[in-house]
């Protein structure tokens, strides 16, 4: 362990050194580097401006707020992990909504997970995403008690809301989780909320007609049953932040269903040989396995040597 401290303050001094016009210049040793080995070990957030540079999973947030572990509609899960970590779009929008599902709901606010870390960039572990300081995950659990200890945040657990291997919702869900669902997706900072297939499914079965254009923010995506994962646009005056796609036309729910419909009964496997595939077309670097030559130059200069 203290070979290995060495050895990223000794890169991060290295880096420092060769600062020139903003960017540091990296060796051939230093370009293959996984960023996450440096960007996980910072623990406190870089000075300056606050800006979102690059993408949710290729990216870095310079001047991040930390969320107050407790306040009065939120408490913040996991301490352990430092990753209460944000823009200041992101952390107004978590006390935002928090304060709107007590008001609105039986709960009395919002457990958070995982947003970013300290300066953003890559994780040691979990999450490809959350980089930018954009991302949030919901616990889907209800917050009834705000006066966890820090040893009873690393020991609790949320709850799953999935059933039939995440095509539809079991016992936990309730019409609340749509509250505050709904909550969250009509907020105009909002650019995606990623939750599991059947989520989405009651969603599109269950909202009325004139009230249906915030579903098209909801997604469906694998894993998403023990937390909701909400993620921001750009905030204004990041310039270098690069935006989600735009959401796609329409509610979404057709395709939410067939998606459904795949789980339940996936398509059984061919006999026939798979056809020759082509060359893959070349994807930009994403993920927590990116190097350091690989992340927005802007975000090197944010690592220090601690």
């Amino acid at each position: 362990m203290l070979t290995r401290r060495l050895a990223l303050a000794a890169l991060s001094l290295a880096l420092a050194a060769c600062v020139s016009g903003g960017a540091p210049r990296l060796d051939a040793t230093q370009s293959a580097m996984q960023a996450r080995h440096l960007f996980g070990s910072e623990a406190v957030a870089s000075g300056g401006r606050p800006e979102v540079i690059g993408f949710y999973s290729n990216g870095c947030v310079a001047g991040a707020q930390e969320l107050p572990e407790t306040g009065p509609t939120w408490q913040a899960m996991r301490l352990s992990r430092n990753r209460n970590w944000a823009h200041p779009e992101t952390i107004d929008f978590v006390q935002d909504l928090s304060r709107e599902v007590a008001r609105t709901t039986s709960w009395n606010g919002l457990y958070v997970g995982d947003m970013s870390q300290p300066r953003g960039g890559p994780m040691l572990t979990g999450h490809v995403s959350h980089q930018s300081g954009l991302d949030v995950d919901i616990w889907m659990l209800p917050a009834r008690d705000l006066t966890l200890s820090r040893q009873d945040r690393e020991n609790l657990s949320s709850i799953s809301v999935r059933s039939q291997r995440g095509a539809w919702i079991n016992e936990n869900w309730t019409a609340e989780h749509a509250t505050v669902l709904r909550a969250a997706a009509t907020d105009p900072r909002v650019a995606r909320i990623f939750v599991t297939t059947g989520v989405k499914v009651w969603l599109c079965r269950n909202t009325p007609e004139g009230d249906r254009d915030w579903l098209s923010r909801i997604r469906p995506a694998t894993g998403h049953h023990y937390h909701f994962h909400v993620r921001l646009t750009c905030p204004a005056g990041s310039r270098n932040c690069e935006e989600q796609e735009p959401v796609p036309a329409g509610d979404g729910c057709a395709a939410a269903e067939a998606r459904a419909a795949r789980i339940l009964n996936p398509a059984p496997p061919s006999s026939e040989p798979p056809a020759p595939a082509g060359p893959a077309a070349p994807q930009p670097p994403r993920g927590n396995g990116v190097t350091l030559s690989q992340v927005p130059g802007q975000c090197l200069s944010l690592l220090s040597s601690l």
